[in-house]
């Protein structure tokens, strides 16, 4: 059963507004990393990914870890998301709709197309057979996000939209 979304509160939404920082929500998903990991994983100056980072801790999509020593003995806070991001309604904040997009390309250029599954498909629903679409596509994610983690299996991203066809 769909969980009742929380429509994002001003700060959330302008915190997701960045197709830098819905990468590094996904990167720290499942591992956590340090923003040096982070800048060097998404091609950027440590600085500015910190910038990112910290905005996320402040509003409750990342949480600090506890710190390590680095391969200088240098203190590292790796950084883990808290999975708001997927219990938040930003349906039509266009920010945050053009960040998603902008995430997703960006993920695909570093990838290359060998390894993306893609397809297109159009339905004839009603609007009532839509919302039930859509929930019960995010109810299908919600279980494979739920199921506990196997070492060694890498995971796959989920890109996923539905609009009208004109």
């Amino acid at each position: 059963m769909s969980e009742k979304l929380r429509r994002a509160t001003e700060a959330e939404a302008n915190a997701l507004a960045s197709g830098i920082r819905l990468r590094i929500i996904r990167l720290t998903f499942a591992e956590a990393l340090t923003n040096k990991e982070l800048a060097r994983r998404l091609g950027r100056d440590p600085a500015t990914t910190l910038h990112h980072v910290r905005k996320l801790v402040e509003t409750g999509f990342l949480a600090p870890q506890e710190p390590r020593r680095g391969a200088r003995g240098a203190k590292e806070i790796p950084y883990l998301s808290t999975g708001l991001s997927w219990h938040l309604d930003s349906h039509g904040d266009r920010a945050i709709d053009q960040a998603m997009l902008e995430a997703y390309l960006a993920e695909i250029a570093d990838l290359g197309f060998e390894d993306v599954n893609q397809t297109r498909l159009v339905v004839h629903v009603s609007p009532g057979e839509r919302a039930e679409l859509e929930r019960r596509l995010h109810d299908l994610l919600e279980e494979y996000r739920l199921r506990p983690a196997e070492a060694g299996v890498k995971r796959t991203a989920v890109y996923l939209s539905t609009y009208p066809s004109r």
